[in-house]
């Protein structure tokens, strides 16, 4: 199963926390699965897809019900606000067992829900990949936060409390449809492949047609969706380090064709002898 560490980072003055964590690494398919379909996979290579995963909370003043003082919205989104369909087919978000319903499935863009209620606690998110992409499951945790951390200051209607975190998805070794699917989505963080290799067609998703395409540019809270000022160096470190392993292959290659080489010559010295 794939796992996360990660580690605060707190904004006072917005009253916002973020968290940044280390890249949640996706394994291959299962062997059951590549044993019933015949899958071509580029070695030695890694597709990241960097997410942000949060709450956004707004109080809703004085005159609110005691056990609705507050409307929050839970959301998977792409880290710089790119539509995630292009990899996650669908989220589960797990809510306290008091509300109606605690299990919620969203099965397209925007993978949000909103709710009211009055209590912090934590929320279950779990993703599911699309088939060509993975067939494991990611869960993620997340907090819910109501109130601001300065509580000496009032609380304000028009200015909500935003908590996030930053990951990095990786999928490892991908299959070549997956890959040729995802090259140029804005979304996805993927290497140069070695000249000459022929990827198949792209394929679209399932049922791309049947949904409007969200543009989680235009989404609504967008004002409120922190900055990660490092979400783009970390994306550039991952290409680079894509850069470096793509090196790797080559010379790795190179080294393959020769081997036969030093035996030859070493052959050839003994029976000059």
């Amino acid at each position: 199963m794939p796992h996360t560490a990660s580690s605060a980072r707190k904004h006072g003055a917005d009253q916002m926390d973020a968290q940044k964590s280390q890249r949640a690494k996706m394994g291959r398919l299962a062997e059951d699965s590549e044993k019933k379909v015949h899958v071509k996979r580029l070695k030695d290579v890694e597709i990241s897809i960097p997410i942000v995963y949060g709450t956004i909370s707004f109080w809703l003043g004085k005159k609110a019900s005691e056990y609705q003082s507050h409307k929050w919205t839970v959301y998977v989104r792409g880290a710089t606000n790119e539509d995630l369909s292009v990899v996650v087919k669908r989220v589960v978000f797990q809510l306290h067992p008091s509300f109606n319903n605690p299990t919620r499935v969203v099965e397209s863009a925007p993978f949000e829900l909103s709710e009211s209620g009055w209590g912090e606690f934590e929320i279950a998110i779990t993703l599911f990949f699309r088939g060509d992409a993975c067939d494991k499951q990611l869960d993620l945790y997340h907090h819910l936060k109501l109130y601001p951390e300065d509580e000496s200051g009032p609380q304000s209607t028009k200015k909500p409390v935003v908590v996030e975190s930053y990951d990095e998805i990786v999928f490892s070794e991908p299959t070549e449809v997956f890959f040729a699917r995802v090259q140029n989505h804005p979304a996805a963080i993927v290497p140069r492949l070695p000249a000459g290799l022929n990827l198949p067609p792209a394929v679209p998703i399932e049922n791309a047609n049947e949904k409007r395409r969200f543009d989680s540019k235009d989404h609504s809270l967008s004002q409120w969706f922190m900055n990660f000022s490092e979400a783009d160096e970390l994306s550039k470190l991952a290409a680079a380090r894509q850069q470096v392993q793509a090196h790797i292959v080559k010379l790795r290659r190179q080294l393959s064709l020769m081997d036969g080489q030093p035996q030859q010559s070493k052959l050839t010295s003994v029976s000059g002898q």
